[in-house]
């Protein structure tokens, strides 16, 4: 198996060396690194191409690497069910920069794109409908990037008085900030307690 994945990584290699900068077998998938201006032509080949046949898409994600110039790894997840082969396609961009849409190839990747510009802020070009698909209209910033603060920016909550959803900038109380990591049953005492410490104090 292992060495079926080699020679069909080398295969698409020398096929598409224009676009293709790595390989590796890994945990029984192969892994291929790609040049983001060329991701349409691979998934094309590894769809049409015989030796590959992969014709169903399994996944679409992002990756956050904050400390590299280009800080995202769009992540592609590949079956081939007539040969039974999964294969695995990175390729890296920055925030600005467009990764071209494979809706056109897998129209299930439409949502899978959706998805990775509302979490991640990675834009698709030639993408039939971005626009969030999780989030809220009007969220300002993207959840899963690493620098998003857990709290979030704003707070949405119903007004009675106002009978309509409001945006709240979020306001933590200063006690709410100091943790001490115990655990609740270890350092609180709770009404009743007293009665157990008697209990244990007789014979």
């Amino acid at each position: 198996m292992m060495q079926a994945l080699e020679d069909l990584g080398a295969h698409i290699a020398s096929s598409m060396t224009n676009a293709i900068e790595g390989q590796e077998v890994a945990f029984g998938e192969l892994t291929l690194t790609a040049r983001a201006d060329q991701i349409y032509a691979v998934i094309t080949f590894l769809r049409d191409d015989p030796r590959c046949k992969f014709t169903t898409m399994i996944d679409l994600c992002g990756v956050d690497y904050p400390q590299r110039g280009k800080r995202f790894d769009v992540v592609y997840h590949l079956l081939s069910m007539q040969l039974n082969h999964r294969i695995r396609i990175k390729v890296a961009t920055d925030e600005d920069t467009p990764v071209a849409s494979i809706a056109g190839i897998y129209p299930c990747a439409d949502w899978f794109e959706r998805e990775a510009f509302d979490m991640y802020g990675i834009v698709f070009s030639n993408h039939p409908d971005l626009r969030r698909i999780l989030t809220d209209y009007g969220f300002q910033g993207f959840p899963l990037r690493k620098d998003f603060p857990l709290t979030g920016h704003v707070e949405v909550r119903y007004d009675s008085e106002q009978q309509r959803v409001v945006y709240e900038p979020v306001k933590l109380q200063q006690a709410f900030r100091n943790f001490d990591f115990m655990s609740p049953w270890e350092g609180m005492t709770l009404p009743g307690d007293e009665k157990a410490g008697d209990d244990r104090s007789k014979p």
